[in-house]
This record gives C-alpha cells, structure tokens and sequence, in this order.
C-alpha cells in the first residue's frame, strides 16, 4: 500500500481500496492554491502504481467543490511577472494532464462553485456527480483572463460550440444543465441521495478488475484528441501576459475589491 503525502489543504481517506480526496479550504470555497495543486499532484503521484487504490473520490468541504484558482496567489505573482504567472498556470494545467491520466478511477461529487479550475477538475473525471443546485462557470474572460489551461479538457469534455458559448459569455449554469450538455453524468436533489449514487457507481467499479480499468482508460484516452503540451506551454505564455497586462489588472483588482470592472456594463 502506497504511503500517503502529509498535506495542508486536502483531507485523505483511504477505504477499502477508494481514496477519498476532500478539497480543504472552506473559507475561501476550496480555491485553488499553488499549494493545493502541488498538494493533488504528489497525492496522484503516489498512488500511480498503487492497484490496491482503485477510485480516487475528489470532493470539496463546507459545501462547494472549487471555486477556481486562487486570486491571492496571482497577486502575490506578480511582483515576479509573467514567468510566475506561467509557470503558475502551466502546472495546473499538469495536474489536470496528470488526473486525466490516472490509472483509477476518477470520481468528482460536486456541490456549490465547481468554476474555473474546479470546472476544469469535474471535466477531467471519468464519472462526475453534481447536486442540482451546484453552480458551473468559466468566469475567467470576466477577470480579464484566459481559461488557459482549462479550455482543451473543457472542448473534449463537451464540445467546441458550448465551450464557446460559456467561456465567451462567463455563464452560471446548475447541474442539471451540466448533465443535459455531457458534463456530469448524475445529478441528486439531497446530500443523503448524492451519497446513495457515490456507493452505487462505486459498488460498479469496484466490480471492475483494477489493471483491465486501467489499461482501458489508457485505451479510450488514446482514442480521443489529446491537449498537447505545446498548446498548454503556449496557453500558459498566453495567460501570464493576459495577467499583467490592462484587462487582467483590472478584473484581479475588481474581484478583490468586491466590484464591477471597468469594462462591465
């Protein structure tokens, strides 16, 4: 059995063969860190040749998933300029590679904000549950951003044409719209009954031999158009300029200081 990273912002349960991955910020709906994503990435690392893991559960606490990258960190950025800002991005776009990737299987339950990179998270998943009140976006054009590393897992996840539509426009949507378009597969009305479909799927997998699962998921990813890494190294020099420049300036600073800015009408 695979030993486990000691970590700061998520909480791990490891039982009978499921590892339970609890993102761990509630004060800031579980917003994604630097550390959070160093933290995911060497959790995934660890258990990559575990086949006694066999599901990884990736869920948020005090009732939301993720509400996107953490802006407090691009602020703390930016003092260093774009090379922060790139090397940022481009390693959680790593994480996202490397959770698509995983030999387990990858379950999301999703509740509250599942936006930006929490979004992104959901769309890399091999099954996802959502309660229908949780709340889907790309807000990142709103912040005068770009949803860099997001974007590829987003296309591949639910298509051009709505990708286009939610990140050109920013939009909110619930989840059972987000089952309508493809991007969860279950959607519960309670905690109690989004508990009850987290047993059953995973009663299926674990019915599932660990290595064909994961020989099969290595198939069926191969199958499909992949992001490469050079559209997200130039994704990540996309967004770093975007971050300091006018328009990612004033979205930044708007978010923080709690108002519109300056280009919304």
């Amino acid at each position: 059995m695979s030993s486990l990273p000691v970590c700061q912002t998520l909480l791990l349960e490891l039982h009978n063969g499921v590892l339970h991955i609890t993102l761990n910020r509630p004060e800031n709906r579980n917003a994604m860190s630097l550390q959070m994503v160093a933290e995911l990435r060497s959790v995934l690392a660890a258990v990559r040749n575990d086949r006694a893991v066999r599901a990884l559960v990736i869920g948020g606490a005090g009732g939301h998933f993720c509400s996107g990258g953490d802006i407090k960190d691009m602020a703390s950025a930016r003092a260093q300029g774009a090379t922060a800002y790139r090397e940022m991005n481009r390693a959680f776009g790593a994480l996202l590679e490397e959770t698509q990737h995983a030999p387990q299987v990858v379950i999301t339950v999703l509740q509250g904000a599942v936006l930006g990179g929490g979004f992104g998270l959901a769309c890399v998943s091999d099954i996802a549950l959502a309660d229908h009140q949780a709340q889907f976006g790309l807000p990142e054009t709103s912040l005068g951003l770009l949803p860099a590393q997001i974007a590829p897992f987003v296309v591949q996840r639910i298509g051009l044409t709505q990708t286009r539509r939610l990140a050109l426009t920013a939009a909110r949507f619930d989840g059972t719209h987000a089952r309508r378009m493809g991007l969860v597969h279950f959607v519960e009305h309670d905690p109690q009954a989004l508990a009850e479909r987290l047993d059953e799927v995973l009663a299926h997998v674990l019915c599932c031999a660990p290595g064909a699962n994961a020989m099969t998921k290595k198939l069926l990813l191969a199958g499909a158009v992949q992001p490469s890494d050079e559209l997200l190294d130039q994704a990540a020099e996309w967004f770093s300029e975007a971050v300091i420049g006018e328009e990612g300036v004033e979205g930044t600073m708007a978010f923080v200081q709690k108002r519109k800015p300056g280009w919304a009408l």
